[in-house]
């Protein structure tokens, strides 16, 4: 059972609820209270099944709970008063030969060992006394219904760390709602309870003493001894005057002088603690598998928001309509009123020279051709990863697990609905390397055709130039019908300047390559921009075998409580012994 335990405790440490799905809360409380049963209670407790039992005196603010610690010790040892909160950190009183018993690696290990009062809610004041029975430990927590939220979770983390409950009320205080429904939680683990009705006037204290009883029997808590305090004068150290808590304190010494009686208790609300576990743990990992789902449906809004528009930027880049404004100016002006391609078209020998003239200042003009282009090729990416951007976040807007990652994200500074800041950067980055590319592809080329002459005559940047306005007019292998926009036959022109430099054959190939470079780099670069949004889920931690996990863990434990409760008949007995009659 240990191990089974341990295991279940590891595979909640997987538990990941980052998502602000319905019903989340809950579940980040179920799998904090879970873990913390395990750490501060259960794998302590089954692996010293033989140590003192430990006494958790809880209940409401003001029903003297202190005081109550204090008088069966016989000395102030944990502060009372009519401030409130009044008890801050835990006291724990023990005999002081079970003092081992309570290290720091032991029960509520997280809490740090003090042996002096401290208002510090994060540590333990350890006190040994011998007004406590050998066996036995009496844990003195906060209020269960304090105005402090921390003292409140403290309270409820100590009693869940309890083999038995002394919940103390008032006679003005028992029909409160906060203390039944921790009061309702300890029947449902089994876990041992014993009630002090305290500061009851003698005259009412039996009427007050049979409603209390009947509302405990409806929550399936009959069977718990019931001690009734007087209102009463305390002595000068604050303390109830003799004889007020007899018959509590020798409950308490019997109980701790019947070995078998303390297992019983013990192995009661071990088993009662662990009988909750599974259900819980199913429940919780159907939460962690809906967080995990709804990651997986962001995770497609996103792919498909970048998908589309990886698919929009190639018709973009491929149908002319990048072939206009300031590129079509420049591209018109290199290649003139069609003087460039009449010449190339012509058989050169003996007029090279004139040629050359005719083309003096063109690599110049090529380049303003190619810096248009970058600059208009770069402005297309970026609209289409604006657009992505736009798309995803409005998907994630539309998906409550989404919500809250947009704000996160907005309040990091990362406006998750726009292009990444570097994007015009590496969007004119990328137009610059493809055209290197095509100057590379030209160059390679250039070195086997057999028309020197007309490749010397246009130039290598010029031919890149061309070769970019083929790619860009060109849609699956043939020039696109060029948009009203576009320069009439810009394509064809580039096509024929090329043609009559390397052949229509070797042309279509070089298209074809720097058709397929363009579009891988853009669904590079779009797919980049894409991964903050998915970085946005892999920051989450959520871990895909996670729910299996936390089940696998959990049907062992169940199979093992279950071989234990048969191997025992299936019952416990009386675990808390009953009230002594005076």
């Amino acid at each position: 059972m240990l191990t089974a335990l341990v295991r279940l405790h590891s595979a909640l440490q997987e538990v990941r609820l980052p998502l602000a799905l319905p019903g989340v809360e809950e579940q980040r409380a179920d799998r904090a209270e879970l873990v913390t049963q395990l750490e501060d209670y259960l794998i302590p407790r089954v692996t010293t099944m033989d140590g003192p039992l430990l006494a958790v005196v809880g209940g409401s603010t003001g029903a003297g709970k202190s005081t109550l610690v204090n008088s069966i010790v016989g000395r102030r040892v944990t502060e009372s008063g009519v401030l409130r909160p009044t008890t801050r950190s835990p006291v724990l009183v023990h005999h002081p030969a079970d003092a081992g018993w309570f290290g720091q690696d032991r029960l509520l290990p997280e809490l740090v060992r003090v042996d002096r009062p401290t208002n510090d809610p994060a540590a333990l004041q350890l006190v040994a006394s011998d007004a406590v029975p050998h066996g036995l430990a009496v844990l003195d927590a906060p209020d269960v219904d304090s105005v402090d939220a921390s003292n409140r979770a403290l309270a409820a983390e100590l009693l869940a760390a309890g083999d038995l409950w002394l919940f103390v009320t008032s006679a003005a205080r028992y029909a409160d709602q906060v203390p039944w429904e921790l009061l309702r939680q300890a029947a449902e683990r089994s876990t041992s309870v014993a009630v002090v009705l305290d500061r009851t006037d003698p005259d009412d204290a039996g009427t007050v003493a049979t409603h209390l009883a009947r509302m405990l029997a409806s929550r399936g808590l009959k069977d718990c001894p019931l001690f009734t305090v007087p209102e009463t004068t305390l002595t000068d150290d604050g303390l109830l005057p003799p004889g007020a808590v007899d018959d509590l304190h020798a409950w308490l010494r019997a109980l701790a002088a019947d070995a078998d009686g303390r297992a019983a208790v013990a192995i009661r609300t071990v088993l009662g603690t662990i009988r909750t576990l599974g259900g819980r743990s199913h429940l919780l990992a159907g939460g962690v598998q809906a967080q995990i789902a709804a990651a997986a449906r962001l995770r497609e809004s996103v792919a498909a928001a970048y998908a589309e528009s990886v698919v929009a930027a190639r018709a973009a880049t491929a149908d002319g309509t990048m072939v206009r404004g300031e590129v079509l100016a420049r591209w018109t002006e290199f290649v003139g009123s069609g003087e460039l391609l009449r010449s190339l078209e012509e058989r050169v020998g003996w007029l090279r020279d004139r040629l050359l003239n005719a083309v003096r200042g063109r690599p110049q003009t090529a380049e303003l051709v190619a810096r248009s282009v970058a600059v208009g090729l770069g402005s297309v990416l970026v609209e289409h990863a604006e657009v992505a951007a736009g798309r995803a976040a409005a998907a994630w807007r539309g998906d409550p697990a989404g919500v809250s990652l947009l704000a996160e994200a907005a309040a990091r500074g990362d406006d998750l609905g726009r292009a990444t800041p570097t994007a015009r950067r590496e969007a004119q980055a990328l137009a610059r390397e493809w055209q290197d590319g095509l100057t590379r592809m030209v160059r390679a080329e250039g070195s086997d055709t057999r028309s020197t002459t007309r490749y010397l005559t246009v130039g290598i940047d010029g031919l890149a130039v061309a070769l970019s306005v083929v790619v860009l007019s060109q849609s699956g292998g043939t020039l696109a019908v060029e948009s009203p926009s576009a320069a009439p036959g810009a394509g064809a022109v580039a096509q024929r300047l090329l043609d009559a430099v390397f052949g229509e054959q070797a042309v279509r190939s070089m298209a074809s390559r720097a058709r397929g470079d363009l579009d891988r780099r853009v669904e590079a670069l779009l797919t980049r921009e894409g991964a903050r949004h998915q970085a946005v889920l892999d920051d989450l931690g959520l871990v895909p075998a996670a729910p299996e996990h936390l089940r696998e863990a959990a049907r062992r434990v169940d199979d093992l409580r279950f071989r234990s409760t048969r191997g025992t008949g299936g019952g416990h007995g009386d675990a808390v012994p009953a009230r002594p009659t005076p």
